[in-house]
């Protein structure tokens, strides 16, 4: 052992001309923006207005942009495995067996932990504290750290491409495979220590969430006043309190194991490797609804505004998303029924994942019946919520298909389960995150998105997700095994072909919203809309200027009724609420939460490459930096003075 541990020259990505290539262009992308940020002279505002903040705001939208790098990172990815799979017939194609483990695994990393996890909480981040007529969350400064160590482990996920190698063990890393004994690298630490600094940031923003939700609403907003949206954040926050500790235990099991000869898992010695699929399912599936419980919000929020109407059956989606929240702890051993479980102990969880179908078919004939007879407007928001419901019952019917347990002994390990994985995900997940960004995103930055680009976008990505997956159940039907890089059945050739034409239409989506955010920004002044209500909503956000003030409402508003806008408009009209108060007290910016997520970082490198030293520096400068904010407090307070109220002026000063 080395002073830098196992990090050595043999650790670049020699290995694969592929490899290679992904390194250097991140490497040179990297570069590029560190120049231009230099070049417009950025770094001073970049480091007061976004690096230093805490106010909810700009930490969702950093959320929104790192899940947005990570989208662009995890589809290569997948770019990368459609093309190996389209030509390997017969053949080795273009990727080493090692390296194509290590693709997919970093696809189902990235895309699960960095991508929709950052997407899901950005959105949560920006509205609901608006929507409940909040000030800031309830604890700001652990807001900011939470953020900084998803970021922190995004880095080292990227960072595997350049130094060392990622795991090839999936994106679960079961055991025995992930034990040292077959993968003595740090490729499975890589994943290790990402997930654990990232699962505590996503811990901490649970806790966070739910204390906000239950202790922050404004006077009046009971539970059953609440949006919808805010309702399956508090159910999302309740399950990432109670689930992410799991994966954490499951994962520091794993690195024990990895690092020190613990034996949890290793069965020779007498560890148990099933206690592992049971811990991180346990996590996994309640990560399902973690996932897509905020999109059914959105998708609640998204038709009612667009039908013009109020929700139909608010109270039965209400308690649709509770139920759905406590059957999410009930199925989770549906992932591993081939393990050898007992008939009896397979038919439990194979009855309950059919039940946990009801409470979902309830949401979407809620969605039908709120549509039927309304003034409905095809706006982006719309076309991804109505794009979603004809998407997902299809997934959500071959995920029926899959919880009767002698169905799922056949195609478990085949590719009909990616296509119902990715049928539930897309569809249920990132096309309500891109709904709720194109709604919310004028009450953010003050302007629309252009529809134009976002319609083209949406029926790029539809039809790409259609060409793409479906032919997969086909070859789920004719017996291929997922995770192949090679194979020898000519049959399968053509499907595969059309799934990856299916992904360049996907890569078509994605430029279309790349280029619609570039055209809004261009055309921005006529797409602005900073006072009122961008797209007639009913909810307190609406409340607020478009982007919202830092202390976002000058008077906390009073809660008269579940739809507060249309009880104004018909009995009070817009008035302020009385009482505004002369001082307004917001946390101070802090460059704490940077500093603690680079120094969590950095201990994950060391534990990673056996850097035992740097290790231990970092960990004790991430204690004494806890230590000294104690750990949630606020880095003091600055005062905002309203001068003028009608044009709320602010002058800041020191507390």
């Amino acid at each position: 052992m080395t002073f830098l541990g196992r990090l050595g020259i043999d650790s670049l990505p020699f290995y694969s001309p592929v490899a290679f290539a992904g390194a250097a262009t991140e490497v040179l992308a990297a570069l590029m923006i560190l120049a231009l940020v230099t070049w417009k002279g950025w770094w001073k505002p970049l480091f007061r207005d976004w690096i230093a903040t805490v106010d909810h705001k700009k930490i969702g939208i950093m959320y929104l942009f790192l899940a947005g790098v990570m989208l662009l990172r995890g589809f290569a990815d997948a770019m990368l495995m459609r093309l190996q799979q389209a030509m390997a017939l017969n053949s080795d194609g273009y990727l080493p067996p090692e390296h194509f483990n290590q693709i997919f695994s970093a696809h189902g990393t990235i895309m699960i932990f960095f991508m929709a996890m950052p997407f899901l909480t950005g959105l949560i981040n920006i509205v609901v504290p608006l929507q409940i007529g909040a000030r800031d969350v309830a604890f700001p400064f652990l807001n900011a750290v939470s953020f900084w160590l998803t970021g922190a482990g995004a880095a080292l996920v990227l960072l595997s491409l350049v130094i060392g190698k990622f795991s090839t063990a999936g994106w679960t890393a079961y055991p025995p495979f992930s034990e040292n004994s077959f993968t003595p690298g740090p490729g499975v630490d890589y994943w290790i220590w990402a997930v654990l600094v990232a699962g505590a940031g996503s811990t901490m923003t649970g806790i966070n969430v739910l204390v906000t939700i239950l202790m922050r609403r404004a006077p009046g907003m009971s539970l059953m006043r609440m949006p919808l949206f805010t309702w399956t954040a508090l159910v999302t926050s309740i399950l990432m309190v109670f689930a992410f500790p799991a994966l954490t235990t499951s994962s520091a099991m794993l690195a024990l194991d990895r690092t020190l000869g613990f034996h949890f898992f290793t069965n020779g010695d007498g560890g148990n490797m099933m206690n592992y699929a049971n811990l991180f399912w346990i996590w996994g599936h309640p990560e399902v609804y973690i996932l897509i419980l905020p999109a059914f919000g959105i998708y609640s929020e998204v038709v009612a505004t667009f039908s013009d109407k109020r929700l139909f059956g608010y109270t039965s989606l209400v308690f649709a998303t509770a139920v759905i929240g406590v059957l999410s702890f009930t199925v989770w051993l549906h992932h591993f029924f081939t393990m050898g479980a007992s008939a009896n102990v397979n038919a439990v969880f194979g009855i309950a994942t059919m039940i946990i179908a009801v409470p979902t078919g309830v949401k979407v004939f809620d969605w039908l019946f709120t549509m039927y007879r309304g003034s409905i407007r095809l706006t982006t928001p719309m076309y991804w919520t109505i794009g979603f419901m004809v998407t997902f019952v299809i997934g959500g019917a071959t995920g029926v298909l899959l919880a009767i347990p002698p169905v799922d002994f056949l195609m478990h390990n085949s590719v009909f389960l990616v296509a119902h994985f990715h049928n539930m995900l897309i569809p249920g997940a990132l096309f309500g995150f891109f709904a709720g960004f194109s709604y919310w995103f004028p009450k953010a930055f003050g302007y629309r998105l252009d529809e134009t680009w976002g319609k083209r976008a949406f029926w790029a990505w539809i039809t790409g997700f259609y060409i793409a997956f479906m032919p997969l159940y086909a070859l789920g039907f004719m017996g291929m095994p997922r995770r192949m890089e090679h194979y020898d059945v000519a049959g399968w050739q053509p499907l595969l072909i059309t799934a990856a034409i299916g992904a360049v239409f996907i890569l078509a989506g994605i430029a279309c919203q790349i280029v619609q955010l570039y055209v809004s920004w261009k055309n921005r002044e006529s797409l602005c809309d900073t006072t009122g209500d961008p797209w007639d909503g009913r909810t307190l956000e609406w409340m607020t200027s478009s982007p919202p003030k830092p202390w976002n409402f000058d008077r906390i508003p009073t809660v008269h009724s579940l739809d507060e806008f249309a009880w104004r408009k018909e009995t009070a009209g817009f008035v302020d609420e009385p009482g505004a108060p002369d001082v307004i007290a917001l946390p101070k910016d802090s460059l704490l939460p940077m500093a603690i997520g680079a120094s969590a970082f950095i201990f994950g490198f060391a534990m990673i490459w056996h850097i035992w030293w740097l290790a231990i520096m970092a960990l004790l400068t991430i204690l004494a930096m806890l230590t000294a904010t104690g750990f949630t407090r606020d880095s003091g307070l600055r005062i905002i003075r309203i001068e003028n109220r009608d044009a709320a002026r602010a002058e800041v000063a020191s507390s």
